[in-house]
This record gives structure tokens, sequence and C-alpha cells, in this order.
């Protein structure tokens, strides 16, 4: 029981560290023409938007799938 526990504790641990990860690649990535193009004002900030909002997304989708993925697993065995 108590090891179940711990390992669900480490899977939400490694879902959450590499969510936070690929969503930061992500966000630098889809913000990087601000720095590219040297984009100003509304522009840089459309993008800037886009660049959270992106991160954000695959921040969610990585925390998602892993945890589901975990879950078949779990019930699997």
């Amino acid at each position: 029981m108590a090891g179940e526990r711990d390992a669900r504790t480490v899977e939400i641990g490694y879902a959450l560290v590499t969510g936070a990860f690929l969503g930061g690649v992500a966000g630098v990535v889809l913000a990087s023409p601000v720095l590219v193009f040297g984009l100003r004002g509304t522009a840089a900030g459309a993008v800037a938007w886009v660049a959270v909002a992106g991160a954000l997304g695959v921040f969610g989708v990585r925390v998602v799938r892993v945890l589901w993925r975990y879950d078949r697993r779990r019930r699997a065995s």
C-alpha cells in the first residue's frame, strides 16, 4: 500500500517536472521570433501571448499524458 502511494507521488512529480521543462522550452521557442526579428509593440505582445498559451498547453498535455499512462499501467498489473 505504501509502495503504491510512493510510486504515485513519484509519478506526479515526474509529470510536473517534465511538463514544466517541456512547457518552458516550448515557450522559449515560440517567443524566439521577438528576439530574432526584433519585433516591437503589438506584434511582440501577440507573440508573447501565443508563447504563454503554447507553453501552458504543452505543460497540460504532458502532465495528462504521463498520468494517464501511469494509470493504465497500474490497472493492467
